[in-house]
């Protein structure tokens, strides 16, 4: 009996000392293919299987405004074989908007790192009288609300931020719901609508096509994510609504596996095939420890909480 209890000791011994990763990691990404997520993420996921010198598998489980992903995550094993590319949408705004979630995004998951920020940018229409910031709120203050603000839906980035951008500028504008960011964003194309503050990969070629007008970006006035374009805290200070992009995993995920992987996802971010891409995307690398990522999403969920509040939703 001894000998078996020893070779069973030498057995698991034998297994946690097994060099991580082993075998091929998979990639949970709780978003449609060709999504803004998904693009980011499949960019990612060819560097970071580089860095861990195993493949990474992308598995899109998209739904319920990505609760379905982020469910599959959850119950995996917590053996660094299972991650996921997580959202603001999925991860900050659909457990304030969804009763069906019972995920805790602050106590379900293991936060590995950061990977991404996205600023949304802010769009007119170009035959709209305005250039700037500034000269959007006082063309619809003037107007007394008869503009006309595009989403990709209720409760969507888009729809949160432009009720974000109209509480900071003191005005009104009508929303006007779509079934999707395409659509939102083709409205202000057409000229149904006038103005979107929708995620700058939904809009950057139509501005470089010249069927819409940029007028500035979401991030923090220091940041500078798109060249020439100025941020909205320049007009409104303090004024901040981007959305982001991390790797996360189930909890109970070691330490020493979660140290590997912010690592490697570090290394990645550094490639300059991955960095031209993501600028392509209107991406902004941001690597980050646990740490930060979660005073971040902490933040983020804070920021979602009353831009929902302020629109009068309620979850469903």
């Amino acid at each position: 009996m001894a000998a078996l209890v020893t070779l069973g000791q030498r057995a698991g011994m034998a297994l946690a000392q097994t060099p991580y990763p082993a075998r091929p990691v998979r990639l949970i990404v709780p978003n449609a293919a060709g999504s803004s997520v998904d693009t980011i993420g499949r960019i990612t996921a060819n560097q970071l299987a580089v860095a861990l010198q195993q493949p990474v598998v992308v598995d899109n489980r998209a739904g319920a405004a990505g609760a379905i992903g982020v469910d599959v995550t959850r119950a995996a094993p917590a053996d660094g074989y299972t991650l996921m590319i997580a959202s603001s949408s999925a991860i900050s705004v659909a457990p304030l908007l969804q009763k069906a979630v019972s995920y805790d995004p602050l106590r379900d998951f293991e936060f590995i790192s950061l990977m991404a920020v996205l600023p949304n940018v802010l769009v007119c229409h170009p035959a709209l009288p305005v250039h700037t910031p500034a000269e959007l709120i006082s063309f619809a203050k003037a107007r007394g609300g008869r503009t006309h603000m595009a989403s990709a839906g209720i409760g969507s980035v888009s729809h949160l931020a432009g009720v974000a951008l109209q509480n900071a500028g003191g005005f009104e504008s009508l929303h006007v719901p779509y079934k999707g960011g395409s659509q939102g964003v083709a409205s202000v194309v057409s000229g149904e609508t006038d103005w979107v503050l929708t995620p700058a990969p939904a809009a950057l070629g139509l501005v470089g096509a010249g069927r819409l007008r940029l007028l500035g970006h979401s991030m923090g006035r220091d940041a500078h994510p798109l060249p020439n374009v100025p941020s909205i805290a320049e007009t409104l200070p303090g004024f901040e609504f981007a959305s982001w992009i991390g790797l996360m995993g189930p909890k109970g995920l070691p330490a020493s596996i979660v140290e590997s992987l912010r690592t490697a996802l570090a290394t990645a971010l550094q490639q300059p095939a991955v960095r031209e891409a993501f600028e392509a995307n209107g991406a902004v690398p941001a690597p980050s420890t646990p740490q930060e990522f979660r005073s971040h999403l902490v933040r983020d969920i804070e920021i979602n909480r009353k831009a929902i509040q302020s629109a009068g939703i309620k979850p469903e």
